[in-house]
């Protein structure tokens, strides 16, 4: 990593077909994670899944992005999608496998020549290849005069008599004349000519088999540069119906592209996939990874899709929202120097593109939130996106547009745009790349005539597993616990935008058997499963989520998922249901696990039976996680070591075995770079508190007593507050504290 060799104990067994890496340094406690993004090869002291499988392969050589080389038995059956396994031929080696990833092998050459290679996949013979080496040969043994009488139609014998006469009695041509020489001199050619002859044998001793096949029309360029992809270890790939990503063709300028004669495809972390129809340049790699400052890994494909895809997607795709902005800014100037836009309007071509190209990119970036909000006067509209809970000011359009944008994104909804003075929701449905987006609308009236637009960004996505969730071994252990009871309630608390749905449903899809029926009454409906019987409420028309509610009692319930508990009604019923043989979850917007059961005592539950139906209570938060790219370690002072064991709780910190301070403890910081925009964080990491019922727990939500002594008790019986999950989670280098505080209270 980084250039260097760093010895470790695996945390955890490795898994290649994850992205990263869990290590432990010696003499060091501390768990660290690195992204395999960031790594060339782990020399692992035990032998690969199927190492059995291994002599079946030849020997190739590997070489790393480091210069690294190792001579090595590749595992053809074990494919993982960054990467492959390789056993050293060294018997001594004290390494038994390797793995390396994609990125960080500059060359991967079999030993076998590309001629075997098309033979083996049938597409020449045996007899064709030994003929075409034959040429080859000779046109690498091929002497200049051949050449001259061959292209200026001059017989060979008045060619070997002009080099005899200069040979003479001495039998042989002097070191300094040249047979060029001696023609020219002769009259019999030109100097052009003889350049020109130079330059054809030149070519013919670096000619290679490949090419000789495809001028003999054997093969295509298609089926050598696919031979030649399987002899360096590289995918083949093709361009025909492949659509480069914005973050590949921003990475890599335009003119460096068309120079080398390569497209950038993809960027995955710190790794940017660039297509090639050279694999035999082992430069073309190095010079990528100086230019783009990314690991690289190299893809083949034919150099007529290149080249169309270079002249396709750079022109398509450069700054286009800032390039629409900036037209619309210097027609504004021409036309409106008043600052009146009544004359632009949002049926406007200018205007529907750039609204659509804000809400694509808003998508592709990963925003949750798109913010239009109107300046006054002459100061200009501005365009915010709320990215990994942040907001961020992105554009600033000319204020002549900003009524017709506003206009253009109530059309969008369906709203009613002759309306300025009361509140509007709807939503708008667009699909891009095959895709489902819906974006929430809510249109408020602000000062000035003007009404602001935000757009919470709802794109159709699966379930994640629980082992993905960001839990801790303990609160996945206990979660999972409660998880297998047939019957009960477990509710998901926190704030609007904390993931509270996407917890359960990846609790749902843990528990998505054949044989158990399982309702959703949801609003909306943001993540879809199979096996799931999934409803949308819609309260305009009274079907809300009380009415759904009833509605799956009658249906031969087994489980039962409510989006959200909104009134008294409902939570008294979810609960009832939850007694009656039926495992019901639902959402609250309370702030921790305790709140919640005193919350929903003052909503007029009888606390006897919410103490019998409760399984547990899941709050949660979402804090923004350090970018894998650029965090950095380092060693906290004295005081900021004091702020953890503060906010952690001094009483349960050494309690809960948390490290000492010391001067090799390490933590994470954030810095800043290309792939997190400066920030230094990228993403979001869960943070949790789970409580779950104890005699202790029951017999106080009986009693009723405070949400603090609820706290205290569950404390005691092993739960994890969120400020303390989010601590244990700094130190793990995941996040800092100062994001766990913003998001706990």
């Amino acid at each position: 990593m980084d250039g260097g060799e760093t010895a470790a104990r695996l945390a955890r067994p490795f898994q290649p077909r994850e992205n990263e890496i869990e290590i432990t340094l010696p003499d060091q406690d501390l768990r660290l994670a690195y992204p395999l993004y960031d790594l060339c090869c782990i020399k692992l002291h035990g032998k690969a899944a199927s190492a059995s499988d291994a002599g079946a392969h030849p020997a190739e050589e590997v070489e790393t992005a480091t210069g690294e080389k190792f001579r090595v038995q590749v595992m053809g059956r074990e494919k993982y999608p960054l990467g492959f396994y390789g056993l050293p031929i060294d018997r001594d080696s004290p390494f038994k496998s390797i793995f390396f990833t994609f990125h960080g092998v500059r060359t991967q050459p079999q030993e076998r020549p590309i001629g075997n290679i098309l033979r083996d996949q049938g597409l020449i013979d045996e007899q064709t290849m030994n003929l075409t080496l034959l040429e080859q040969q000779k046109l690498r043994t091929r002497r200049v005069g051949e050449i001259i009488a061959e292209q200026q139609h001059i017989p060979q014998s008045t060619i070997d008599r002009e080099v005899d006469t200069v040979r003479g009695d001495m039998g042989r041509v002097p070191k300094n004349i040249r047979v060029g020489d001696i023609l020219v001199a002769a009259g019999l050619v030109t100097r052009e000519q003889v350049e020109e002859a130079l330059s054809t044998q030149e070519k013919g001793k670096k000619k290679r088999i490949g090419t000789l096949l495809i001028e003999k029309g054997l093969i295509t360029e298609t089926q050598l540069l696919s031979a030649l992809a399987t002899k360096f270890g590289l995918r083949f790939i093709d361009l025909e119906n492949l659509e480069p990503s914005p973050d590949a063709l921003e990475a890599l300028p335009r003119e460096v592209a068309v120079r080398m004669r390569v497209l950038p495809v993809e960027v995955r972390g710190r790794v940017l996939t660039v297509a090639t129809s050279q694999p035999t340049d082992p430069t073309i790699g190095d010079n990528l990874r100086f230019t783009s400052d990314l690991q690289i890994e190299l893809v083949v494909a034919c150099s007529e899709q290149i080249t169309q895809a270079l002249e396709s997607f750079y022109v398509k795709t450069e700054s286009q929202v800032r390039d629409l902005i900036g037209e619309l800014s210097e027609a504004a100037e021409v036309e409106n120097e008043e600052g009146e836009d009544s004359q632009f309007n949002e049926s406007d071509s200018q205007i529907i593109n750039l609204v659509n190209k804000i809400l694509i990119d808003g998508y592709k970036k990963g925003v949750s939130d798109i913010h239009f909000e109107p300046g006054l006067g002459k100061q200009p509209l501005g365009v915010r996106y709320r990215i990994d809970g942040v907001c961020q000011v992105v554009h600033k359009i000319s204020p002549a547009y900003r009524h017709a944008v506003i206009a253009r994104v109530k059309i969008m909804s369906r709203l009613d745009i002759a309306e300025h003075r009361r509140p509007q929701s709807g939503k708008i449905l667009l699909r891009y790349e095959g895709k489902k987006i819906e974006y929430r609308v809510e249109i408020t009236p602000t000062v000035g005539g003007n009404e602001d637009a935000v757009l919470r960004i709802l794109a159709s996505s699966k379930p994640l597993p629980l082992n993905q969730m960001g839990f801790s071994d303990s609160n996945i252990e206990e979660f999972e616990r409660i998880l297998t009871k047939p019957y009960g309630i477990i509710l998901c608390v926190g704030p609007t935008g904390s993931g509270k749905t996407t917890s359960l449903h990846s609790a749902l899809g843990h528990i998505n058997k054949p044989d158990r029926k399982i309702w959703t009454a949801e609003d909306p409906v943001e993540i879809t499963q199979s096996g799931l019987r999934q409803v949308q409420v819609h309260a305009k028309i009274g079907f809300g989520f009380k009415e759904a509610l009833r509605s799956f009692l009658r249906a031969d319930p087994d489980v039962i998922m409510i989006g959200e508990m909104r009134d008294a009604e409902t939570a008294k019923t979810a609960i009832e249901a939850s007694l009656t043989g039926h495992l019901v979850f639902s959402t609250l917007h309370t702030n921790s696990a305790p709140e919640t059961v005193v919350r929903l005592i003052e909503m007029g539950m009888d606390p006897y039976n919410f103490a019998d139906a409760m399984l547990g209570i899941l709050a949660q938060r979402l804090a923004r996680r350090l970018c894998v790219q650029c965090r950095a370690p380092y060693t906290p002072n004295r005081a900021e070591y004091d702020n953890l064991v503060h906010a952690y709780g001094e009483e349960w910190f050494a309690a809960r075995g948390m490290p000492a301070y010391s001067e090799d403890l390490t933590l994470m910081r954030a810095v800043g770079c290309r792939d997190c925009h400066q920030t230094g964080y990228s993403g979001r990491i869960a943070i949790h508190e789970l409580l779950t019922t104890s005699e202790a727990i029951r017999a106080g939500i009986k009693k009723g007593v405070m949400a603090e002594e609820l706290r205290d008790q569950a404390i005691r019986d092993g739960m994890t507050t969120l400020r303390m999950d989010g601590i244990h989670k700094v130190f793990q280098g995941i996040t800092d504290l100062n994001q766990v505080l913003r998001v706990c209270l």
